[in-house]
């Protein structure tokens, strides 16, 4: 039997409850190693643990659906390009925050269609709080057992200040150079970028810029959420993210706005961050 792309949400918001609850042991206990990729990006043992168990349980539930995890190697693009449809993750949003003792991180799982994100899941396991969305159906958040429809915030131009959500550790600078300096800004602080990404699609930030490396692994799930609560993700020169495009998996600098509809031309200011 075909599942619905609901019917897959509701298995994706369980896979991702489940991998929550490990890497809660892990967090709770302290009890993890910890490495460094080839990027000098750190991972741990919680990352590989929850990795596991996503992928085992997406492919008990589509095994004809590949999957593509940050954790796991790169497959080459001509393998990739016979991909129609695919499981993108990321196991751990937010893994300097988890090794810092800071409970802002999350597990991502979004399903890709013909380059586009048309299912996301995004669970933060410390506050057991789950944003899902399904292309069509809306973004929704799960908290204490109750689900309810979330939306971003349209944004007045004259407005006296714009919101951003920021990591608690950057250095505010790096981002307030990409925004006009006649705009007054309020500042939002939370971790992972998912969770950042969550802040605006639930209308507690106006825009999230994200400015250094990043992988398609970390904007699959936040894009179809943010995308179904009213806003977009676009990158730094204002045009559509791509998956499964190319052969590296990183992203250009992107940024989530609340409102799709405004022209952030006159907000902030573009740059070139291409990653081919």
């Amino acid at each position: 039997m075909t599942l619905s792309l609901e019917q897959l949400a509701i298995h994706a918001v369980e896979i991702a409850n489940t991998a929550g609850l490990a890497i809660l042991e892990f967090f709770e206990d302290g009890d993890f190693e910890q490495f460094n990729k080839l990027d000098e990006s750190p991972v741990t043992s919680a990352d590989y643990a929850a990795n596991e168990i996503v992928m085992t349980e997406l492919s008990k539930l589509t095994p004809d659906i590949p999957i593509m995890s940050e954790e796991v190697e790169n497959i080459s693009l001509a393998e990739r390009s016979l991909w129609t449809r695919y499981w993108l993750i990321d196991p751990l949003d937010g893994t300097q925050e988890f090794v810092a003792g800071r409970s802002d991180f999350a597990v991502n799982i979004a399903l890709i269609e013909n380059g586009k994100p048309v299912l996301g899941v995004i669970h933060a396991p410390v506050t057991k709080t789950t944003f899902w969305a399904v292309s069509g159906l809306g973004a929704h958040k799960i908290f204490n057992g109750k689900t309810k429809s979330v939306s971003a915030t349209p944004v007045d131009p004259k407005n006296a200040y714009l919101r951003v959500a920021i990591s608690r550790v950057q250095k505010l600078e790096t981002i307030t150079k990409f925004i006009k300096p006649d705009i007054a800004l309020e500042f939002v602080s939370m971790g992972s970028a998912a969770l950042k990404s969550c802040l605006v699609a639930e209308g507690k930030a106006d825009i999230y810029i994200r400015v250094g490396p990043t992988g398609e692994w970390d904007t699959g799930a936040p894009q179809i959420i943010v995308e179904e609560a009213g806003g977009c993700i676009l990158d730094s020169e204002y045009a559509a993210l791509s998956y499964n495009q190319r052969e590296s998996v990183l992203n250009p600098d992107f940024m989530v706005l609340g409102d799709r509809l405004l022209d952030w031309s006159t907000i902030t200011i573009p740059h070139t961050s291409r990653r081919d």
